[in-house]
């Protein structure tokens, strides 16, 4: 759903090159509309969701937006009513999208280095907000590796904090899963004794060495290789070398 405010808004996103909306509701006193583009198949943006497809999903997003011309403040959170008597409705395409077939209309080049950061609205958010905080929870965990409740409520509290920043905050709950999300999975998988003993190989090996005191790294290295992180950018992220990555991703198990 796009919030369209300016007169026109119901017809002017042909001039515009967008593809047309599944439905436009028009307010009559002033021209403003909402622009609803349904979906063949919905996409997930809770916590566990693939980061590849929610990214695909946000670059096609918040292009769309742009090329419309809506309002980036807007949350989405609420629509004007295409049954209700009161707006001026009319469905433009009956046939369900996909997003193939919305990306065909855009040019969502700017969104495909995976490591640059989307815009902040939309399901951008939902990316940005994930990627920021698990990258903080990597590194903030060593700090005394807390219990998991505290965990969960130093990861929720930072979390708030980067949803503060954006125009158009997400919803609280939305936050709330992708807190925990982050904290459950950098509690589980990263602990003390593991890290130490990363260290310790470290230390003796100059970093080459392979076996149980890797398991950390590179259970992170098949996570992200897994949502479509190039192996280039997971070698930068884990600050290992790009023959390590590969062949922990070549002999997953």
């Amino acid at each position: 759903v796009y919030d369209i405010d300016r007169p026109g808004a119901a017809i002017d996103w042909s001039d515009r090159g967008a593809p047309p909306p599944s439905i436009t509701a028009k307010n009559p006193e002033n021209g403003h509309a909402h622009l609803i583009y349904g979906l063949k198949t919905s996409v997930r943006t809770a916590s566990d969701a693939k980061s590849a497809p929610l990214r695909y999903a946000a670059a096609v997003d918040c292009a769309l937006q742009r090329l419309l011309g809506a309002d980036l403040g807007y949350s989405g959170l609420i629509c004007k009513n295409p049954l209700h008597p009161h707006w001026q409705v009319t469905t433009w395409e009956p046939r369900l999208y996909t997003l193939a077939d919305l990306d065909s209309w855009l040019d969502l080049e700017p969104a495909q280095d995976r490591r640059k950061r989307l815009p902040d609205y939309g399901l951008g958010r939902n990316c940005n907000l994930f990627e920021q905080l698990r990258l903080w929870a990597y590194r903030a965990i060593r700090q005394g590796w807390p219990d998991f409740e505290q965990w969960q409520a130093a990861c929720l509290d930072r979390a708030l904090m980067y949803n503060a920043g954006f125009a158009a905050s997400l919803d609280h709950q939305e936050v709330r899963h992708v807190a925990r999300s982050v904290a459950k999975w950098t509690h589980q998988h990263l602990d003390a004794a593991s890290f130490s003993a990363w260290q310790a190989v470290q230390g003796r090996k100059g970093g080459k060495a392979k076996g149980e005191a890797y398991a950390l790294l590179r259970a992170q290295a098949l996570r992200l290789r897994s949502d479509g992180v190039s192996i280039r950018s997971i070698a930068k992220e884990l600050s290992v070398g790009t023959g390590t990555v590969h062949s922990w991703v070549s002999t997953k198990r």
